[in-house]
């Protein structure tokens, strides 16, 4: 479809033009971030991992490390909790170890805003829902995350995520990225009109008929 086409293609010059600003205005913070790593915890400075993107294709997201390489007398790592330190919990609770997703957004694997990027085995596990979730790139900022965050469970998260992509618009895009700011500062707090109606959205919508943006089918319900 050549609008929705024109629409995808205005949206990546915008994230791209975001991206390269934000980068810009964020890197003596970076900076200083990660000589804060190096202090209080040694090196790796990054960590990077594979998260599922549009379509599902597989990507490398960068972001700062929150956790200490500790390993056992054997040499195996250490689980996260055996590895998770104050600054770590300090370096999430103020998001700033996703400040080098700026160049994944650059990179053109995540947007500003959209559905936070998973692993691509949570969104095998999602099915159908989790192809309609991956039909628009993974954002830095999101719906859920304004509207709840990590004090949601995964189903409202994701019910959020599937409202936010039946009502994606740039003027929706604009009122996530304004709000981003008050969610860094106060913190996660619950949306309850906003939950309670992803949950409705979400209801109404069986796995028979939920479709991709432009109307596409996804495989599940092709597959009925």
């Amino acid at each position: 479809m050549p609008e929705l086409d024109r629409s995808e293609d205005i949206r990546r010059g915008v994230d791209f033009g975001l991206a390269l600003l934000g980068g810009i205005l964020t890197f003596p913070v970076m900076l200083a971030t990660a000589a804060a790593i190096v202090l209080f915890q040694g090196r790796p400075v990054f960590f990077t991992q594979t998260r599922a993107g549009r379509y599902c294709k597989p990507f490398k997201i960068l972001k700062f490390c929150s956790m200490p390489e500790i390993r056992d007398g054997d040499g195996n790592l250490l689980g996260d909790e055996d590895r998770t330190t104050r600054f770590g919990r300090l370096l999430r609770r103020t998001r700033l170890d996703e400040l080098p997703e700026f160049w994944n957004v650059l990179k053109g694997d995540m947007a500003i805003v959209g559905p936070r990027p998973l692993l691509p085995e949570t969104i095998r596990d999602m099915d159908a829902s989790g192809a309609i979730r991956c039909s628009v790139r993974p954002g830095l900022t999101g719906w859920a995350q304004i509207s709840g965050g990590i004090k949601l469970n995964n189903n409202d998260k994701l019910a959020l995520d599937l409202w936010y992509i039946e009502h994606r618009s740039f003027l929706l895009d604009l009122k996530i990225i304004a709000s981003t700011p008050a969610f860094l500062v106060l913190g996660d707090r619950h949306n309850k009109d906003r939950l309670r109606a992803a949950r409705i959205c979400r209801n109404l919508a069986s796995n028979d008929n939920l479709k991709l943006p432009g109307g596409r089918q996804t495989h599940s319900a092709r597959r009925k």
